[in-house]
């Protein structure tokens, strides 16, 4: 799984790309506290390789809580900026710090 960020000089924005590597998973979406934690709001896309990636745009200067739903299960990114436990989910959620 990997995160790469790549910040807008002319906006306040950073594009955000989600790739997850190659996986029997036949749905993959990020969701989070920048969608309303909705699992249809974005899927990732499936490339030829068999991994799933996607980008979003989000506001520099803040931080998201979310999670991969793969297949109906939630999957922290290993590689967050940090994770923050969630009483709701009683689980931690990844963090990404912009």
């Amino acid at each position: 799984m990997a995160i790469k960020k790549q910040f807008l000089k002319t906006k306040p924005v950073c594009k955000v790309t989600f790739t997850i590597p190659s996986q029997e998973a036949k749905n993959i979406a990020v969701v989070g506290s920048f969608n309303k934690w909705n699992g249809q709001a974005t899927p990732l896309k499936k490339l030829k390789n068999g991994s799933f990636k996607g980008t979003v745009d989000l506001e520099a200067g803040s931080s998201y809580e979310f999670r991969y739903l793969i297949d109906g299960s939630y999957v922290n990114e290993q590689e967050a900026d940090s994770f923050s436990w969630n009483d709701f989910a009683g689980a931690e959620n990844s963090v990404l710090s912009l």
